[in-house]
């Protein structure tokens, strides 16, 4: 069996325990397909944990003519940490890795199929770290990582820091691939009243990879420094919900790593590599969508109603039209995750220049490419952008080269527009249809850096990231209720002066970004009194002032509705290709999963098993 001879035994025998008589059998049967295929399937996760255990199933150790089988703890944990994988591609878990059913306990007598490669993968951690376990520190490896071992890597960060951290999947890229966010907070899995939520997003174009990895590091500091008593991390994981994104298109940064792999030479004078990954090559995803021009243009929708009286520029709702267009799936994925979490702040990083830029990033006129084109918030913005550029080492430097542009009046900052104009981006989506401000971080010149680069560029933007989550705790926070101490979902809280307001998530709580100063606040709600505070902000203040509103039902009182905010993809357009087909007799015919050919054209019996839905 070829696929099963690095096991650490050479004998077994038949009927092996899934009851195949032969060796011929067992090779002939769908599980040995699967096994065969799984590494692809699954893009290199969990490999080769799922073939090795399985290998243990279809061909167990024998010794005096009995079988021992493989250890239920063995495959319970290998089901915890690989079942979003199968999920991810809508597969159900096999039958012959049923824990219970074909595996034993150590008290009965079993064998761990893992145990050298576990041995393998302690010893390598030891030799890179070049420190004994009991040696306290943060170990980060500075090299680049594949998808699978992105994966691998979020997985067990979040295993071992499981008190503050849980991995989660929002979607699928277009080949598949999981979209996987992980969290920290001292309360992982859910929404803390008044704890601020934020997000950290990379890799939107795949060729800028910097982003990506500057993400997985953080993750891994934030659990080690955690866990080591870092009293800064601790405050921040213990008063916020963070979520990282390490990339958002999986798919084009596995193009662009490959091209930087083809490009390799070991002469100097012709090694392309890096330096000459292009500027395109992986920047959209496999359906050549570039991301950050694939959401909703709600600013064209601002700048024409901007006028009116009476038109909300906050929650503006997504056009019908929209989702008649080519929405990539990492764009649906992404939307629906920031329509379903309250985030208050966010970045997107990427590269190819070293400047802070903020919304609006669709110019004001249509006719300008490069026309400064502020929100309502443009002091807040730019605060936010301070905050970034300030704390790295060179973002805000007069005297740094800066790939061409120049933005060294600025201090590393810009707003969007200002630089060059676009339709579409994520930021602009973010600060039109929900609460979040979202700034767009441009960390180099060089979109791929050489792995000699990582290290720096980790020192250079460390403080910097870490004083922009800590950000998110400025301004004000509160919840409104009513008289009776309900919870109002949907009030809005209005800033005079700032023409885009806030509205309350599900638990009736709120956060504003405001700078220091004076501001005359407002809270309202449908059937409910409108009550005004006037709020001071002093400039030393380094947490959010809490302002609570309490408001009393008045009836039925005319207000605009976010009924139609909440009309996401009304017409089911962008799942409509999954909607059952409907054959002879009326019957409704199940259209089967992308990888279910991998099956039906190999002439074994169809495995069905493999089904979600059977």
């Amino acid at each position: 069996m070829g696929y099963c001879n690095d096991m650490d035994y050479s004998r077994t025998m038949f009927p092996n325990i899934l009851g195949h008589r032969t060796r011929l059998e067992a090779e002939s049967g769908p599980e040995y397909l699967l096994l065969s295929v799984i590494h692809g399937l699954l893009n290199g996760e969990c490999s080769p944990d799922i073939r090795l255990v399985g290998c243990s199933v279809l061909a167990s150790p024998c010794q005096n003519d009995k079988m021992i089988k493989p250890c239920r703890s063995t495959c319970d944990a290998l089901r915890k940490d690989c079942f979003h994988a199968f999920e991810a591609i809508e597969m159900a878990w096999p039958y012959f890795l049923d824990c219970d059913r074909f595996f034993a306990s150590e008290e009965e007598g079993c064998f761990d199929p893992l145990v050298k490669l576990k041995g393998i993968r302690r010893t390598s951690e030891l030799a890179m770290s070049g420190l004994s376990p009991e040696e306290p520190s943060t170990i980060i490896q500075f090299t680049y990582t594949s998808n699978a071992q992105m994966y691998s890597l979020l997985k067990r960060t979040a295993a071992k820091c499981s008190h503050i951290s849980h991995v989660y999947s929002i979607g699928r890229s277009t080949e598949g691939r999981d979209l996987l966010v992980i969290e920290f907070t001292n309360n992982p899995g859910q929404h803390e009243l008044l704890e601020p939520e934020i997000k950290l997003v990379g890799n939107m174009h795949g060729n800028e990879v910097l982003g990506r990895q500057l993400l997985l590091y953080m993750a891994q500091y934030l659990c080690s420094e955690y866990i080591l008593g870092n009293h800064r991390i601790q405050t921040l994981i213990n008063t916020t919900r963070i979520h990282i994104l390490a990339s958002m298109n999986p798919d084009g940064y596995e193009l662009a790593a490959s091209e930087v792999e083809d490009n390799s030479h070991p002469e100097p004078s012709q090694q392309e590599g890096h330096l000459l990954n292009g500027w395109t090559n992986g920047r959209t995803n496999a359906q050549n969508i570039d991301l950050n021009r694939n959401f909703p243009d709600l600013t064209s929708i601002f700048y024409r109603s901007r006028r009116s009286r009476h038109f909300r520029i906050d929650h503006i709702p997504i056009p019908d039209a929209y989702w008649f267009g080519k929405v990539a799936p990492e764009t649906y994925a992404v939307m629906k995750w920031i329509r379903s979490l309250p985030f208050v702040q966010s970045a997107s990083l990427h590269g190819g220049e070293l400047v802070v830029s903020y919304p609006f990033d669709f110019s004001k006129d249509v006719h300008e490419e490069r026309m400064f084109s502020p929100t309502p918030d443009e002091q807040v913005f730019k605060q936010l952008a301070r905050t970034y550029a300030d704390s790295h080492a060179t973002m805000s430097n007069n005297d740094t080269d800066r790939c061409g542009a120049s933005f060294y009046r600025t201090r590393g900052i810009i707003n969007g527009a200002l630089w060059y104009s676009f339709a579409g981006g994520m930021s602009d989506f973010n600060y039109l249809h929900t609460n979040c401000l979202e700034l767009t971080v441009e960390l180099g010149c060089d979109k791929f850096p050489s792995e000699s680069e990582l290290y720096p560029e980790w020192k250079r933007n460390k403080e910097a990231l870490l004083s922009f989550m800590e950000s998110v705790h400025r301004g004000i926070k509160g919840v409104v209720t009513d008289t009776d101490g309900n919870r109002i979902k949907g009030a809005t809280v209005t800033v005079r002066g700032i023409r885009k307001d806030v509205t309350t998530a599900e638990d009736g709580d709120y956060w504003r970004l405001l700078n220091p100063g004076t501001h005359i606040m407002t809270a309202t709600a449908k059937g409910y009194s409108r009550v005004t505070k006037r709020v001071h902000l002093p400039y030393r203040m380094n947490k959010a002032g809490r302002v609570d509103f309490v408001l009393a039902k008045v009836g039925s009182l005319s207000s605009l509705s976010l009924d139609t905010w909440d009309r996401f993809d009304p017409y089911n357009q962008f799942e409509r290709y999954s909607e059952p087909g409907i054959g002879a007799g009326g019957i409704e015919r199940e259209e089967k999963p992308w990888w279910w050919n991998y099956f039906s054209q190999s002439g074994v019996s169809p495995p069905n098993w493999l089904l979600r839905n059977v």
